[in-house]
């Protein structure tokens, strides 16, 4: 007999932790369930409560009927709704929310049933509070869908939503997981009962931390996140930096960017240096197309006109050249030995910016001199004079220009 006394005991103490444990808003849901129907049915749940198991099943059947019910209720009336739009999106969208909906009516009124069952408060809570934690968690990955199914339809809208695009889907995706996760871990220490402040606490100052031991990977990250929303340059486009890179955009990505040079280099610049450098992108603007600027000078002296003619002769018949914006000659100074002419043409990539100033000037120069047209260039006349007595000067004149 005293053996079994601390037993008993420890039964009743374990009891009256059972009874003083937080309750969720789920369970006082529950709970209060009999405040919520009519006056006159209330006779009718004393009864089924004074049968456990009748009342038991009977909630159960009830449950699953009113969960079906429910759930095809809200399928027909938000695919009524949807059969007025051309996407398919939001048939997709009911799909998704289909299942929580009728888990969330059926869990419901499982709970209740398990309330007309005569158990201990022991039992009984962690019981409710398992079948409310299924349902938070049912919802927070029919998010992760929902979530997935929204980028993908926005990042489709090309020109309307600049931000969201297929490669800035990871960075989003990866932020809306981490806002469902935290708040279904919140939904979870409120049905069990825990003051998450707590734990938000211990979060901060572990967010803090991580903030400040990855901090060059965070910056690399919020720069390539501010790279692609504002695009000052994309795949494809032949850029220069201030600090001398200069190559076509092979890819851009969280972290850094890639360039593929002139010799088939590729450069990878971390997105926190390139987002503070200076950056020009030839291939932007109003067209990919690209002006080179050919510089020659004549002889004073020459035929100005005949100059230009030639020049323009010579950019016409490069195929190379582009039609549109048409090529141009403009004389631009008297200079010091010459008469210093400038052709401008456009080219339809950056990227062929060396190739095609190569073939200009060596058409430039076959073209003057067929043409007669004198390229002057500077040069030094040394004159040597013998004195009596077998010294020897040597007197530099002036440079002066080939023509003279």
């Amino acid at each position: 007999m005293q053996a079994q006394q601390p037993q008993a005991e420890s039964a009743d103490a374990v009891s009256q932790v059972a009874e003083q444990a937080p309750v969720s808003d789920v369970t006082l849901a529950i709970n209060n369930f009999s405040a919520l129907l009519p006056e006159a049915w209330l006779p009718y749940w004393d009864k089924i409560q004074s049968i456990p198991f009748l009342g038991f099943f009977l909630l159960l059947i009830l449950g699953y009927l009113v969960a079906k019910i429910g759930a095809a209720i809200f399928s027909k009336s938000l695919s009524q709704i949807t059969k007025r739009t051309q996407s398919n999106v939001d048939d997709e969208l009911v799909k998704l929310l289909k299942r929580p909906v009728f888990l969330t009516l059926f869990f419901f009124f499982l709970g209740m049933a398990i309330k007309t069952v005569d158990l201990s408060p022991g039992v009984e809570g962690p019981i409710i509070r398992v079948l409310a934690s299924i349902l938070a968690f049912s919802w927070m990955m029919r998010g992760f869908k929902l979530l997935n199914l929204v980028l993908e339809t926005l990042s489709k809208f090309k020109g309307r939503y600049e931000l969201i695009q297929p490669k800035t889907i990871p960075l989003f995706d990866l932020i809306g997981k981490i806002l469902l996760i935290g708040l279904g871990s919140y939904v979870l220490l409120i049905i069990w009962g825990i003051n998450p402040t707590a734990w938000l606490a211990s979060a901060g100052v572990i967010g803090i931390a991580v903030g400040f031991a990855a901090k060059d990977t965070l910056a690399n990250l919020f720069s390539g996140f501010f790279i692609i929303a504002d695009t000052p340059y994309k795949v494809g486009d032949f850029i220069n930096l201030d600090s001398g890179e200069r190559g076509m955009v092979t890819q851009v990505g969280m972290r850094s960017t890639r360039l593929l040079t002139r010799d088939d280099v590729e450069i990878t610049i971390p997105n926190n240096v390139i987002g503070n450098a200076k950056v020009i992108n030839e291939s932007s603007g109003r067209w990919e197309k690209s002006r080179i600027r050919i510089k020659v000078g004549a002889a004073y002296g020459s035929d100005a006109q005949q100059v230009c003619d030639v020049l323009m002769a010579v950019a016409n018949e490069n195929t190379d050249v582009v039609k549109e914006p048409a090529a141009r000659v403009r004389f631009r100074e008297f200079g010091a030995s010459s008469l210093d002419f400038e052709l401008l043409v456009w080219i339809a990539q950056p990227v062929l910016r060396g190739r095609i100033s190569h073939e200009l000037h060596m058409q430039v120069y076959a073209a003057f001199n067929a043409a007669g047209i004198e390229i002057p260039y500077a040069k030094q006349d040394v004159y040597i004079k013998e004195f009596p007595g077998g010294v020897t000067t040597a007197k530099e004149l002036p440079v002066k220009p080939a023509a003279e």
